[in-house]
């Protein structure tokens, strides 16, 4: 069984120049980022009002999530930590506005200016400890902190993650919750160990989940309906949580 990446090396190094391309060249990755940016976006239930939306896509590598955003009618803002991947993303012309940072270390985006943000695969990074000075818990907090800082009043954080062990899961959800955020997770496909998604869908500016969150997917891609839930292959897990008080 392969190592996951974010165990072989800090996504600085672990994704180089020859990774950065390997993986935007790959159809299989370029699809699996195309659905995974679709489900997150379907989550962040943004207002169907015509109006196009400002949105963080947090980890945007090459900007492949990006397109998604793009194509659906939003202007987006890429942050990722590896140079390389943003020099793809260029090269593509891919039509986001890019940073290069660490999300370890907070976001640096001016208060109340973000309508969502989105990250496909990437915050499971912040719970190891890449270098001597590297906390997870202190870097989980920056990252989380300064996110709900940005994020406009009522805006949602969509973030699909993989989690190693409950302990990691944890981590994530516990830093959420002391930054102020509400919200669930959403699993789709729970029971398939090759299928199964999870989805942590924060609100922002509120203690509790005044909107409804999207019930998971079955195994025919559909949303799962009540009578679904006495079918052990079709079962959808969802878990809310409040804000930290």
């Amino acid at each position: 069984m392969a190592s996951r990446p974010e165990v072989i090396a800090p996504p600085e190094i672990f994704y180089d120049d020859a990774e950065a391309r390997k993986y935007t060249s790959s159809s299989r990755i370029v699809q699996i980022q195309a659905t995974l940016s679709e489900r997150a976006l379907e989550l962040l239930a943004l207002p169907d009002d015509g109006v196009p939306k400002l949105l963080l896509d947090i980890g945007c590598g090459s900007g492949l999530s990006g397109e998604t955003i793009s194509e659906n009618g939003h202007h987006w803002i890429g942050l990722d930590i590896s140079a390389s991947m943003l020099n793809v993303a260029v090269e593509r012309e891919v039509e986001g506005d890019l940073l290069l940072g660490d999300m370890g270390q907070g976001i640096g985006i001016r208060p109340g200016v973000m309508d969502g943000a989105i990250s496909i695969s990437a915050v499971q990074w912040l719970c190891n400890a890449d270098k001597s000075s590297h906390n997870p818990r202190l870097r989980l907090k920056a990252f989380f902190t300064s996110l709900y800082k940005c994020l406009s009043n009522g805006a949602r954080a969509v973030f699909q993650v993989y989690p190693e062990n409950i302990d990691q899961r944890e981590l994530i959800l516990n830093a959420a919750m002391h930054a102020g955020f509400a919200g669930g997770i959403v699993v789709d496909f729970p029971h398939s160990s090759k299928k199964r998604k999870e989805f942590l869908v924060l609100t922002c500016g509120q203690c509790s989940v005044n909107a409804s969150i999207s019930k998971g997917k079955n195994e025919d891609g559909e949303s799962c309906s009540d009578d679904d839930s006495e079918d052990e292959e079709n079962q959808t897990l969802v878990v809310f949580f409040d804000c930290y008080l």
